[in-house]
């Protein structure tokens, strides 16, 4: 692939997902776990929406992580190309051309939480999965995730995850060490043999009757959550729900009177089924910031996104976290890099009300599968024990 002059005299070596994580590559500082930032080339077909656009305007409307400066520069110096080929800035993309984006990539930081090993099988792996790190490779996140980690730090590939936990939520994760044993875990989990339950933190003293929420949700892309929609049998609208049919079967384990465990079945998977249900019964997640409202009709949170509402920003700890953060001598710094010297993304730590990112800090909702754990008071002791 062709590129610039201007970095004809560095030496770069970029990846591809093909490039497995190792070892070396994680920085551990105040209990976060970062990435030394890597040169990786991203590769899309034009879709068709982006028809008519130049191709400097496509990739500052859609991909608004830089400025638009910066993309001015990456299609000029060939970090941006179409077709394999260097372009004008007043390019105008076609459909279906290729489209190949050449950059320094910086992760978002995870907690340093240990992923542990809970039982190791020729054909499966059962793991204790942190909070704030995703189970594989999607969106800004590659090596910073589940599946990354194991292979770099336990030399353990490829794995195949038979189900999902958020990235924010904690819990038990099984991972197939084949694709065969994947589609078998997944044909149990759809006929019902093996099932997903989750306790939860919430507000207030739930109800010591189990609790069932057969409601709509409706998954809203642009803002990042969910929202419950329920048939109004009082009005003479003709209207169509545009959610998704969804149930969840809520059972209180304890409460102290401020906080209660509840355990959640969902009988359904859409995303953040389990966090909506929980707010429109009036008792949200305890420290989850996209859902956590008085009043389920409004829901404000500001216009977080999920990722983005999950930590709360501690002020007392911003000095010392800027200071480990802005060193760069863990990595080489990239002169054409908006992140840099930056080790995270700019705007992962200093966006007040936006990305406080505390180790400490994680969603009150711990997954696992009903084969494998028991519900029991000292895991609701342990949640009891988080402050918020």
């Amino acid at each position: 692939m062709k590129r610039g002059r201007e970095e004809e005299d560095m030496e770069i070596v970029w990846q591809t997902p093909a490039n497995p994580p190792e070892r070396h590559v994680y920085v551990f500082r105040n209990g976060i776990r970062y990435v030394r930032p890597y040169y990786f080339e991203f590769i899309s077909h034009a879709k068709n929406r982006w028809a008519g656009k130049t191709i400097v305007d496509l990739f500052t409307e859609e991909f608004k992580g830089r400025p638009r400066d910066y993309y001015v520069s990456a299609v000029k110096s060939g970090r941006i190309q179409v077709d394999g080929q260097v372009v004008s800035v007043y390019h105008r993309v076609q459909p279906s051309q290729k489209i190949r984006h050449f950059l320094h990539r910086h992760e978002p930081p995870v907690t340093a939480l240990d992923v542990t090993i809970l039982q190791e099988e020729p054909d499966v792996l059962t793991i204790c999965k942190p909070a704030s790190v995703p189970v594989h490779p999607c969106g800004q996140y590659r090596k910073n995730t589940i599946v990354g980690i194991l292979q770099a730090e336990h030399d353990l590939a490829p794995l195949y995850p038979i189900h999902r936990l958020d990235r924010l939520v904690s819990g038990l994760l099984i991972l197939a060490r084949s694709a065969s044993k994947a589609d078998l875990f997944r044909q149990q989990i759809e006929s019902g043999v093996v099932e997903k339950q989750y306790v939860a933190r919430v507000v207030g003293v739930f109800p010591e009757n189990e609790q069932v929420v057969d409601a709509n949700v409706n998954f809203n892309h642009r803002e990042g959550r969910s929202t419950v929609e329920v048939e109004d049998i009082c009005s003479n609208s003709n209207s169509v729900l545009k959610g998704k049919a969804a149930c969840t079967k809520f059972t209180r384990i304890s409460t102290n009177g401020i906080h209660s465990i509840v355990s959640c079945h969902p009988i359904t998977g859409r995303t953040h089924q389990i966090w909506v249900h929980l707010q429109y019964t009036g008792h949200p997640i305890a420290n989850d910031m996209l859902y956590l409202s008085k009043f389920v009709a409004d829901g404000s949170t500001e216009g977080l996104s999920a990722g983005r509402a999950s930590f709360k920003f501690n002020r007392n700890e911003k000095s010392s976290v800027e200071s480990e953060v802005n060193s760069n001598e863990d990595f080489c710094f990239d002169p054409m890099c908006t992140n840099c010297p930056n080790l995270a993304p700019k705007g992962m730590v200093y966006r007040k009300k936006v990305y406080g990112f505390i180790a400490c800090d994680t969603v009150d909702l711990v997954g696992f599968m009903n084969a494998h754990i028991q519900i029991g008071q000292s895991l609701a002791s342990l949640l009891f024990s988080v402050s918020l």
